[in-house]
């Protein structure tokens, strides 16, 4: 047996009951906590990753993997009772694995959203159960393989067939058994994979993707039984640089998302890539949606692919130059982008091209316009103030309203900044529809206003319109973001239930802080958001904030955090009594 810790104190994960297995608030716990730990391994994985790129991101990309899969799977708001419904493991599995399958980075991302998918897939009439977790390794060992054109031994699938059979065999009764059983047997078959595949034994390492598949399964562990198993670290310290490789120039990680594709051509997707490149995994997320992914030296023509059997989007490039043998042995990472193409800068032409065959208007002079949706007449002209045509949606927005704003536009460019107002899948829809003939649009990432302001900051129409949305993009995502609520009525959240009139701390979307003081609330919230680093907070105070609480929070950062600059904005927003952002 390997040794385990037990989990205690604060932020420890709710655990369920083995013997009548997991529902959806366990199973989201566990994305949580997935979460968690990857943000703790993510330096030892990223260290790791040789295969099949060493471009030092695994861990990387399944944190933002499993990041988008909990920020799809949130539970239900308290119904009339004061209680919020209890959603089934089905429910909570396929939206996990719908959020990783949207927001996958990498190869990996992708793998590791077929694994939810199996969970999913397996927990469509019951609980996650000791047999139904049997079924949902079974189920997501296939979907794996039948995702990627060429399957390769050593790695994450080897470790994950592993985790299965084990699983399968286990004779032990109960879900905490099986459960063990995978994770034990996943280790082991992780150590094996530093002989089994030569490039990882030319580099002395593990598989990092494998890696990174333990930390999952252990998490699971640790749900059903409240211990954490043990492993071995395995530290950057201890890694040999692979010798360079003679190799292409220039190569691209190229990924896009298709919508509604058929069935029966992703085969043929599939099979177009791996004539362009390697590393390629074209995975469905079960309601009609494709994750696309493949290394290749033409990225264009990877994207041109995509156009013959549906409509790419949400198009993400990475410059991933290899050394030659001469060369300094290494990659140099190019940038990821969301909604758009970020170019290397050798690479314009690959660029331009790539962009070309949707849009066909590249490279003409800007007729850019930027619509923000805001809440509040504060918060509304301080994004005026900013060159933005505001949309005031006030608590609720309707998509057919952001879609009608769009189109009233008379720019030829339109950058959204949507600010949370409405989920990621409505998003992709207004975009689609609002595309047209004559206008290009690109929604950002921005989940909230302070966010939304970070991004407007550096707002910039000489730039290309591409380049202007991933500077955007980039300074959405470099801002955390978090609230100061009372809440409404009695409802569970993450860290416990909270009663009415409590004050709740969120960061993103999660409740971390309940206290009955709200500026006690505030004040926590705030350490363990700075706790993180940060040089400049935006408290954008709302409608209902009491007095004097700006000021309150503004001098314990003061007072904590010296040298942290603070700005305090009138936002009015409904809802939030103070929204924040660490930069």
């Amino acid at each position: 047996m390997p040794e385990t810790r037990q989990v205690s104190g604060e932020g420890s994960p709710v655990t369920g009951s083995a013997d009548g297995g997991l529902g959806g608030a366990e199973l989201l716990a566990w994305g949580h906590l997935c979460v968690a730990a990857l943000e703790q391994r993510r330096a030892e994985i990223d260290a790791l990753n040789v295969f099949p790129v060493p471009d030092s991101d695994t861990g990387t990309n399944l944190l933002a993997t499993m990041r988008a899969a909990v920020a799809e799977a949130r539970l239900p708001a308290a119904g009339a009772d004061g209680e919020p419904d209890r959603p089934s493991a089905r429910a909570v599995a396929a939206a996990l694995a719908r959020g990783a399958t949207a927001g996958a980075r990498g190869n990996s991302g992708i793998i590791v959203s077929q694994v939810l998918r199996g969970i999913a897939d397996a927990t469509v009439d019951a609980a996650l159960t000791e047999l139904t977790y049997r079924t949902a390794l079974a189920r997501a060992a296939a979907l794996v393989r039948g995702s990627l054109s060429d399957p390769v031994e050593g790695t994450i699938l080897t470790v994950l067939d592993r985790a299965g059979a084990a699983a399968h065999r286990c004779a032990e009764p109960g879900l905490a058994a099986v459960v063990r059983a995978g994770a034990d047997a996943a280790a082991r078959a992780l150590e094996d994979t530093r002989d089994q595949l030569a490039v990882l034994r030319d580099a002395g390492v593990v598989d990092a993707g494998a890696r990174g598949l333990l930390v999952l399964l252990d998490g699971l562990v640790t749900v059903v039984t409240g211990e954490t198993p043990v492993r071995a670290e395995y530290r950057p310290a201890d890694i040999r640089t692979p010798a360079a490789r003679p190799g292409p120039a220039q190569r691209y990680e190229v990924m896009y998302r298709i919508d509604g594709g058929r069935v029966d051509l992703a085969a043929e997707l599939r099979s177009r890539l791996a004539a362009l490149g390697d590393s390629v995994v074209v995975a469905a997320d079960g309601v009609g949606g494709w994750s696309v992914h493949v290394h290749c030296a033409d990225a264009g023509a990877a994207v041109e692919a995509g156009l013959a059997v549906g409509r790419p989007h949400t198009i993400r490039i990475e410059h991933l130059t290899e050394a030659s043998a001469s060369g300094d042995g290494g990659p140099h990472p190019g940038g990821a982008v969301v909604t758009g193409v970020r170019e290397a800068a050798d690479s314009r032409q690959v660029h331009d091209r790539a962009l070309r065959q949707i849009s066909g208007r590249l490279g003409e002079p800007a007729d850019r316009g930027v619509l923000a949706v805001a809440s509040g007449a504060g918060a509304a002209a301080l994004f005026e103030a900013g060159g933005a045509v505001v949309l005031n949606a006030g608590r609720t927005l309707e998509s057919a309203v952001l879609l009608a704003a769009i189109r009233q536009l008379p720019h030829r460019e339109v950058l959204v900044l949507p600010n949370g107002a409405l989920p990621a899948h409505e998003l992709v829809a207004v975009g689609a529809a609002a595309r047209d003939a004559r206008r290009d649009v690109l929604l950002l990432p921005s989940a909230s206003m302070v966010q939304g302001l970070a991004a407007l900051a550096v707002h910039d129409r000489a730039r290309i319109a591409v380049d202007d949305a991933f500077t955007m993009s980039e300074a959405a995502a470099s801002t955390r973001w978090g609230a100061l609520r009372r809440a409404g009525g009695r409802a569970l959240t993450m860290v416990g239930t909270c009663a009415s009139g409590d004050g709740l701390g969120l960061v993103g979307h999660d409740v971390v802080v309940i206290d009955r003081d709200t500026r006690a609330a505030g004040e926590t919230l705030l350490n363990r958001m700075l706790g993180l680093g940060g040089e400049l907070v935006t408290l954008l105070v709302g409608a209902a904030a009491p007095d004097g609480l700006a000021d309150d929070l503004a001098r314990h950062i003061g007072d904590e955090f010296p040298g942290v600059e603070v700005t305090v904005y009138a936002g009015g927003q409904q809802g939030d009594l103070i929204q924040i952002g660490v930069e």
